[in-house]
């Protein structure tokens, strides 16, 4: 591993570790539980995951089956000055996460993109911000047993952009970090974190009208609990086989926080 990604992260990790009180005290870091909870409960959300799942969990086998063919065995060797006699567990370990991180990353940019979408703006109805919904999409009336998801229409703009090569070659260049037991792991966590949290939020910041500026401005203003809730969210994605579930339990848990923030403005 180069100096230069050793510093970076470790860059990261001081930016993170500055704005630990934020962290601790805002309790942004619950959200990505409260949206497992929220999620488990209220099964009129559930249909924009059915409706990709299959297609998800395909790419899910694909990307792992090539990580292990062609990074487990280096990766072994690697580990095994590290973590001696279980280097091959510790090593078979690290590469499932680190295909749960690739795969959660490829199928946000490809495949559930819209999933996500509308498991937000469903979220929003369901906490009663049919206003801030309708600064972005079409928002049918509640009637005939019409549920939150059935009352979304039609987009006025999409809020998420496709493909960016930059985040993916983020993600694989602090991959390597993983390689140092524990200590690499939790500075990949903290760097991820941090980038993560604001980015789900970008569908919130989209229904606010909010240019580049203010969207700064506001993160920026907010760092320790976009970080508190990037690191919770991104740790969670990163269990193996449960990437994609977590991704869409903690598109609700940034939507409740939305509407939490919301109500506190109002």
């Amino acid at each position: 591993m180069s100096s230069h990604i050793k510093d970076a992260a470790l860059a990261e990790a001081k930016s993170v570790q500055e704005a630990s009180k934020g962290v601790l005290t805002s309790g942004a870091y619950l959200y990505p539980f409260k949206g497992i909870i929220f999620f488990a409960t209220h099964k009129d959300l559930w249909g924009p995951f059915m409706a990709r799942a299959g297609r998800t969990i395909s790419l899910g086998m694909g990307v792992t089956s090539f990580m292990f063919f062609f990074t487990y065995v280096p990766q072994m060797a690697i580990m095994a000055f590290t973590s001696g006699p279980l280097a091959a567990v510790s090593a078979g370990l690290l590469v499932l996460t680190e295909s749960a991180t690739l795969t959660n990353l490829l199928s946000r940019s490809f495949l559930v993109q819209d999933a996500l979408v509308d498991t937000f703006d469903g979220t929003l109805i369901a906490r009663n911000q049919e206003a801030l919904v309708a600064q972005g999409r079409q928002i049918k009336p509640q009637f005939g047993g019409r549920d939150a998801i059935a009352r979304l229409g039609k987009l006025f703009a999409r809020p998420f952009s496709n493909f960016k090569p930059q985040a993916l070659l983020r993600s694989l260049i602090y991959l390597p970090l993983n390689l140092i037991p524990v200590v690499g792991t939790v500075l990949y966590i903290l760097v991820q974190g941090k980038r993560v949290g604001p980015g789900l939020h970008a569908r919130y910041f989209q229904l606010k009208g909010w240019n580049s500026l203010e969207r700064e401005e506001w993160v920026e203003k907010n760092r320790g609990a976009y970080t508190g809730f990037g690191i919770a969210a991104f740790s969670l994605e990163m269990i193996p086989f449960a990437s994609i579930i977590f991704s869409f339990t903690n598109t609700v848990g940034a939507s409740l926080w939305a509407a939490d923030i919301e109500k506190a403005s109002k």
